[in-house]
């Protein structure tokens, strides 16, 4: 654990349960302090909580990422309440599995606006912060739907995760010479709450007998690729994704 993880801040959207959690807890693991975000205050409190009773180390706050003012006031709190932020996760995201040819208009939208959307609200308004203190590190969570189209989610999801990926490489050339890097991961399915929703248990040896690695992935494992990705060493890594899919999807 180096000393500038010691003394940096972090902040996760979506970070109240699943893979979010996994990435919050790994980040303060390694020494930051982490601003745990999620729609549900509630359960972000308790989330962080969870993960430092003293509260010493850790800030939950509550933030749709649909509404870029909730960006902006977040970060306001943010440096009101440790007067610095270094790293930025853009987790959250929601996951329909309608069949293409039955996804309402709306629905779609909203997917969008929340996966997609929230990411590039997340980029746009925190990029701009780093790159005024001239250093930051931001990794969007991605997916292997996005490169692969998607096998039990929705094709909203998998069309917002594609996006995610593009606007990766758009935020990384536009934030570099401010010393912002921008990175994704994409995962495939990973041992969380989201695959437990989407895959029926009966279905679940199918999906585990199309996985080459034959088993879902660690959550932990996403959130210590998440650290490697924020630390300061990790300057000449951007616009990149980072697979981690079993082997679904090999470039």
């Amino acid at each position: 654990m180096s000393e500038a993880s010691e003394a940096q801040v972090a902040l996760v959207t979506g970070a109240a349960q699943g893979v979010g959690h996994h990435i919050a807890a790994r980040l303060f693991k390694a020494g930051y302090r982490v601003v745990l975000t999620d729609i549900d205050l509630a359960a972000a409190e308790r989330a962080a909580k969870a993960l430092d009773a003293s509260g010493e180390r850790v800030l939950a706050l509550r933030l749709n990422v649909a509404a870029k003012a909730d960006f902006e006031a977040a970060l306001a709190v943010v440096l009101s309440h440790w007067g610095v932020l270094h790293v930025l996760v853009n987790n959250a995201a929601v996951t329909r599995a309608t069949p293409v040819l039955e996804i309402p208009l709306e629905e779609f939208n909203e997917v969008v606006a929340i996966n997609l959307g929230g990411t590039f609200a997340g980029c746009q308004v925190i990029g701009r912060y780093l790159v005024e203190q001239g250093y930051g590190r931001i990794i969007n969570m991605a997916s292997l739907a996005g490169q692969n189209g998607g096998t039990s989610t929705g094709a909203h999801y998998a069309a917002s995760k594609g996006g995610i990926i593009t606007l990766t490489k758009v935020f990384a050339k536009e934030l570099a010479s401010g010393g912002v890097t921008v990175n994704a991961i994409a995962p495939g399915p990973i041992e969380s709450p989201m695959v437990q929703a989407l895959v029926p248990a009966e279905k679940l040896p199918g999906l585990l007998g199309a996985i080459p690695a034959g088993r879902l992935g660690d959550a932990d494992f996403i959130g210590d690729m998440v650290v490697q990705l924020a630390r300061p060493e990790a300057y000449f890594t951007t616009g990149t994704t980072w697979d981690v899919n079993g082997g679904l999807f090999m470039r």
